[in-house]
C-alpha cells in the first residue's frame, strides 16, 4: 500500500508526532498520520467508528484488550470513542511512520449491515450480521488491500463523483470486514460452537483433517445441506469458498512446518494434504505472495 503521487508533497509538517492530513467525504473522513520522531503513550481518540491501516513503519498499539505491534499490511477497526495509546519506537525524520485512519458515519455502517442481512442470508444458528462493537485487528487480504488503496486514491483525487465512488468502496470494505470478523470468531471458537453450529462443525473437521482428502460433497453431507446450499452459506459466512478456506488452512499449517530447521518442502506439501508439488507451490504463492522455498529462506535469513 502506498500514498498516491498526488498526496501533497509540499504539505506543511506542523507536528513531528502524528502530523495529520485530512480529506473529507459525505460518509467518511480520511486522516493520514505521519510521525517523524520517537514517541510513546500518544493518546488518540475518534468519536465515530474508525478503520485504521498501516502504510509504513511500525506502531505499538495499547488497547483495552492488550498491546500489539501494528505493521504495514495490517488493519484495525475500532468502535467510536475507543482510547488508543500508541508508541512509535522506530520513527525518524528520514523514515516516518505513516498510517491512515478513516472514520465512517455510523448510519452508513448501519445501512450496509442492513443490506447484508437482506441479501446475504445466514444459517439459522447465527444471529443477524453486525459490525462487532470491539477492537478487531487483522492482516489484510489482497482484496482488502486493493480496496484501501482505491479509497486512498479517491479521497486524494477529489473527483466530482467522489462520494458515490467512496460509498461503493465502503460497502465492499465493510462487508469483507464483517465476514472476516465472523470467520475469526468461528475459527477461534469452532470447538465450542460445533455442537450448535453446522459451519463451526465443518470448520473443526477441516482443521483436524488437513492432511486427508476433503471434498465439498463430504462437507455438505456433514452439514446436512445440498452442495449448492452449503457452498452459498459457507461463502456468505466466511467470505471465501470452502476450497479456498481449506487451502488457506493448509498453507498456514505449511508455514508452521517450514519454520522447522532442516525440513524439506516435499515433506511439507504431503503432510498438508496437497496432492502434488506444483499445486502446493501455486496455492502457497497465491496466499503468501512468495513460494514455499522463498518463505523458508526468508524465515531463516531473518
Amino acid at each position: 500500500m502506498e500514498l498516491p503521487f498526488s498526496f501533497p508533497q509540499n504539505r506543511r509538517i506542523e507536528h513531528l508526532v502524528e502530523n495529520r492530513t485530512v480529506y473529507t467525504a459525505k460518509s467518511a473522513e480520511l486522516n493520514v498520520f505521519e510521525t517523524h520522531h520517537f514517541a510513546d503513550n500518544v493518546i488518540l481518540q475518534f468519536h465515530q467508528p474508525v478503520f485504521a491501516s498501516m502504510i509504513e513503519g511500525k506502531k505499538v498499539m495499547h488497547l483495552r484488550e492488550g498491546s500489539f505491534e501494528f505493521l504495514p499490511g495490517e488493519s484495525l477497526i475500532m468502535p467510536a470513542d475507543e482510547i488508543m495509546k500508541i508508541d512509535f519506537p522506530e520513527a525518524k525524520m528520514d523514515n516516518p511512520t505513516k498510517c491512515l485512519a478513516m472514520t465512517i458515519a455510523p448510519e452508513k455502517i448501519n445501512q450496509i449491515v442492513a443490506d447484508m442481512n437482506l441479501h446475504l442470508g445466514r444459517s439459522e444458528e447465527m444471529s443477524p450480521w453486525d459490525l462487532g462493537h470491539f477492537n478487531f485487528a487483522f492482516t489484510n487480504s489482497k482484496m482488502v488491500s486493493e480496496i484501501i488503496q482505491r479509497i486512498i486514491y479517491l479521497f486524494v483525487e477529489d473527483h466530482t463523483s467522489k462520494d458515490m465512488f467512496i460509498d461503493s468502496m465502503l460497502k465492499e470494505l465493510i462487508v469483507r470486514v464483517v465476514q472476516k470478523q465472523n470467520r475469526n470468531l468461528l475459527e477461534r471458537k469452532s470447538s465450542k460452537l460445533q455442537t450448535s453450529n453446522r459451519i463451526a462443525f465443518v470448520i473443526e473437521y477441516i482443521k483436524s483433517h488437513l492432511s486427508e482428502p476433503i471434498t465439498i460433497a463430504q462437507l455438505s453431507k456433514m452439514a446436512y445441506m445440498s452442495e449448492s446450499n452449503f457452498y452459498r452459506v459457507f461463502k456468505n459466512e466466511l467470505g471465501v469458498s470452502p476450497v479456498q478456506f481449506i487451502n488457506e488452512c493448509r498453507v498456514e499449517k505449511a508455514i508452521d512446518m517450514l519454520r522447522v530447521p532442516g525440513i524439506q518442502v516435499k515433506e511439507v506439501y504431503m503432510a498438508c494434504g496437497f496432492n502434488n508439488l506444483s499445486y502446493f507451490v501455486r496455492t502457497f504463492k497465491k496466499v503468501k505472495e512468495m513460494t514455499p522455498s522463498q518463505f523458508k529462506s526468508k524465515t531463516f535469513l531473518d
